[in-house]
């Protein structure tokens, strides 16, 4: 199973909502306002677009439920956002993607999706700025760059099978 993505969204004037969906396909939230106060949501089952439950946090519990949940304080997937709209984000390559064993560059994904792959993470090993006869193989990880959407974009396209 590939890690989990979490998707960072900003919302201008009040901070910024992160969304995760579970390997049992729920949808979660959380709502990081400027003002260090967290809303943590869950949405139905039965309709993921449909919020289930809403718990408002202080800057104080959210830390401690952020200590909690993982003491590094950082997604395993998103590695870096900007003011920018950037994001540097960890996509993985499956065994059963139809990229593995393929070229990088046969994916067509700067052009596609205007994301840059600047590395790839494999088993101990980080290959830095791959060319476009760099072949993936299953397990690898890339780190892609790019907005928000291009990055949605390169993780669909790697995530095809």
């Amino acid at each position: 199973m590939s890690a989990p993505r979490l998707r960072a969204t900003p919302l201008p004037g009040i901070g910024v909502q992160y969304d995760l969906v579970t390997r049992e396909h729920r949808h979660l939230s959380v709502v990081a306002h400027r003002d260090g106060t967290r809303t943590v949501n869950m949405y139905r089952a039965d309709d993921p677009d449909s919020c289930a439950h809403s718990l408002r946090l202080a800057g104080a519990e959210a830390g401690a439920l952020i200590d909690a949940l993982m003491p590094s304080h950082h997604s395993p997937s998103l590695l870096y956002t900007t003011d920018l709209g950037l994001v540097a984000e960890r996509v993985e390559v499956s065994a059963t993607s139809r990229w593995n064993g393929r070229l990088l560059g046969e994916t067509c994904m700067r052009t596609e999706t205007g994301a840059s792959i600047v590395a790839v993470l494999r088993r101990a090993e980080a290959i830095p700025s791959p060319a476009p006869d760099f072949r993936l193989v299953g397990g690898d990880t890339l780190i892609v760059i790019g907005t928000r959407e291009g990055v949605d974009a390169a993780a669909a396209i790697l995530g095809q099978e």
